[in-house]
């Protein structure tokens, strides 16, 4: 976390900030680029900056690092800190952060108090009822039938959300989170209508009051080819997300973003950062599944690859209120990204197996590797997570970025890790279908 970063710079490190978990530091009046320090860091992240021992949860550890490296921008990657309230503590410290208030950030936090927001202000989502006992939620899923879908309330890593296609699991997916499986997060669930139409991810940077829509993106949340196996914290992404015309993306500000900024600025917490509403596009329109705080992983890899403006006075602007006059431009490529995961992965998975390859693969045409779960040792990169690397390419359909993604993975030499391989199959369909 540090120091003076140029612009075209700061974007480029913003690629990997979800994936490696990073907080990073900005310092906004230099006019040089020198090494930036961010905690806690991956073996990718540490080629564009000196990773430093600070922990992200320790408030006063970061402020008083912030204070002496003369720090003017901090922005948060992970929704845990947000959630804790650390912009809160940077700002009355005296230091800009770019993210939302511990109050704005529970539309991520809990999922209870994001659907009561929503029925409150008549945003469209799915028919849902909040429970803190298992009881209770047994008897509604009983009534409901499946498929329905079960969620934790609070933070869960990705992994707190069941589509469950049977009562029966369903039922073991709230006894799980009652048993405390899933920690804190699981104390209340939320059980709510299963929603049928097609799934993609929309952003906007809020300011407070005023919304600007940034690009869609459409991730792949289950672990294995076809869409099926467990939920996980995503396993490749794309963007632009084809569905999101533009007029559907109008809709989404219309009857989503905007109600919500609106709401939330009408309670006290005002929303400033970016919101990431993910949604369900069916038959009678967008319908809001969850919000998230942040730019997201692997959706923020995607984002930044096609992110012509320079980000930091975006990101400025965000946090000073003064996006009302402001645009971005956005290069017109398809970005899609592979995640690579331990084998095992959401499940339990192995840390320390060697992966090599990376050179060769990064040298394949418009791809670029991210890090997430690594770490360097004696000249080896090594596993250092569940989800792993990011393989990302640009290219001018969604057919030529996944093409060029899979032929870089394919160069990887790594015995304890996999991949889906068919990041991307609904646009590609969807291309050959117009040809």
């Amino acid at each position: 976390m540090h120091g003076c970063v140029a612009e075209d710079q700061a974007s480029q490190l913003l690629h990997g900030i979800e994936a490696s978990r990073d907080v990073i530091a900005v310092a906004s009046h230099c006019s040089r680029p020198e090494k930036e320090h961010l905690p806690p860091g991956n073996a990718g992240i540490a080629q564009e900056a000196e990773i430093v021992g600070l922990d992200v949860a320790d408030h006063a550890a970061v402020i008083a690092f912030c204070q002496a490296q003369k720090i003017d921008l901090v922005v948060v990657g992970p929704e845990g800190p947000l959630c804790a309230g650390i912009v809160d503590d940077l700002e009355a410290a005296g230091i800009k952060a770019f993210g939302p208030s511990k109050a704005a950030a529970r539309l991520e936090g809990s999922k209870g108090f994001t659907k009561d927001l929503c029925e409150a202000n008549a945003i469209p989502t799915a028919a849902y009822e909040r429970f803190t006992a298992a009881a209770p939620a047994n008897d509604y899923v009983r009534a409901q039938g499946a498929p329905i879908v079960v969620k934790a309330d609070g933070l869960a890593a990705g992994k707190g959300v069941v589509v469950a296609t049977t009562v029966d699991e369903a039922l073991a997916a709230i006894d799980a989170m009652f048993s405390g499986e899933l920690g804190a997060a699981g104390a209340e669930v939320v059980v709510e209508e299963f929603l049928v139409g097609e799934e993609a991810s929309f952003f906007a940077l809020c300011d407070g009051t005023t919304a600007i829509p940034l690009a869609s993106a459409q991730d792949h949340k289950r672990a294995f080819d076809g869409d099926r196996g467990p939920n996980t914290g995503g396993m490749g992404a794309y963007s632009p997300a084809p569905i999101m015309t533009e007029a559907m993306s109008a809709r989404v500000m219309d009857e989503i973003v905007m109600p919500t900024v609106r709401a939330m600025a009408a309670m006290g917490a005002p929303y400033k950062g970016v919101l990431y509403a993910g949604l369900m596009i069916g038959a009678d329109g967008p319908k809001l599944i969850e919000y998230n705080a942040r730019f997201g992983d692997p959706e923020c890899q995607v984002l930044m690859l096609r992110l012509m403006s320079d980000l930091v006075p975006a990101l400025l602007a965000a946090r000073d209120g003064m996006l009302r006059s402001f645009a971005l431009r956005w290069y017109p490529e398809v970005a899609l990204t592979v995640v690579m995961a331990a084998n095992g992965y959401p499940g339990s998975y192995e840390k320390g197996t060697v992966i090599e390859g990376l050179a060769e693969a990064a040298a394949v045409e418009g791809v670029e590797i991210f890090h997430a779960g690594t770490k360097a040792e004696a000249g080896r990169i090594l596993a250092n997570g569940g989800r792993v690397l990011n393989v990302c390419a640009l290219g001018h359909s969604v057919a030529v970025a996944q093409a060029r993604a899979y032929a870089a993975v394919d160069k990887i030499r790594w015995a304890g890790g996999f991949c889906r391989r068919d990041i991307g199959w609904r646009a590609v369909e969807r291309e050959k279908s117009m040809t």
